[in-house]
């Protein structure tokens, strides 16, 4: 079955940092794009983050610029999302997202909750 497995979330004070995991299996993951994506309540779905299948490209919502990074491991199938400078309106449920290119199908995990309070 296929699968994403998100982890590393919890409770982290304002400028703290957590690293994001996110297992997949069951899948071509090294043919699938990979991003991050946050939702906190009553607030709308965000794209936080994305990088191509190779890893060769990332991209990053403005809010998030140049605190947080994405990478993968292709050999391990796994990707992460390492937040520095984290700031309370980071505060939200993470969740890891598979897609791939020109194709409608993608893939969602669960999520991890992210809390950034003092």
């Amino acid at each position: 079955q296929v699968q994403l497995v998100e982890s590393g979330g919890g409770l982290v004070q304002p400028g703290g940092s957590l690293r994001l995991s996110c297992a997949a299996s069951g899948f071509s993951f090294s043919s699938y794009a990979m991003n991050w994506y946050r939702q906190a309540p009553g607030k709308e779905r965000e794209l936080v983050a994305s990088i191509t299948s190779d890893g060769g490209s990332t991209d990053y919502a403005d809010s998030v610029k140049g605190r947080f990074t994405i990478s993968r491991d292709n050999a391990k199938k796994m990707v992460y999302l390492q937040m520095n400078s984290l700031k309370p309106e980071d505060t939200a449920v993470y969740a890891c997202n598979a897609r791939r290119s020109g194709r409608p199908l993608t893939y969602w995990g669960q999520g991890t909750q992210v809390t950034v309070t003092s």
